[in-house]
């Protein structure tokens, strides 16, 4: 989606000990998401990107890839040089059958 500039991983070959990077917006983050996922909604990135580790394999995702990709970017022109987009975004994340849960007590789903 996003050429070779911005790397990517597909939801099977995250990493165990990945830190996931959710991008979305709260309502997407509460309707469902990884469980070890870490929120941060995307136009917050610039005020908190100390929060974001620069020592460990850190996995961007959003709904589809879009916003995520963008935040790949801007993280890579900020010296950021392990992050990876989440191929397909939660969509695949869902549709690979990883694991979710949701914030608001119904079962977890993309919005």
């Amino acid at each position: 989606m996003f050429g070779p500039q911005v790397p990517s991983v597909a939801p099977a070959d995250v990493p165990a000990d990945a830190y996931l990077l959710d991008v979305r917006e709260p309502d997407e983050w509460a309707a469902g998401h990884a469980p070890d996922a870490h929120h941060v909604p995307m136009m917050e990135i610039p005020a908190r990107m100390a929060e974001v580790p620069t020592d460990v394999d850190v996995v961007v995702v959003c709904r589809s890839g879009g916003r995520s990709g963008q935040v790949v970017s801007y993280l890579l022109g900020n010296g950021w040089d392990n992050v990876r987009n989440l191929d397909g975004g939660m969509q695949s994340w869902a549709g690979a059958g990883r694991e979710m849960t949701s914030e608001n007590g119904q079962p977890a789903r993309v919005l």
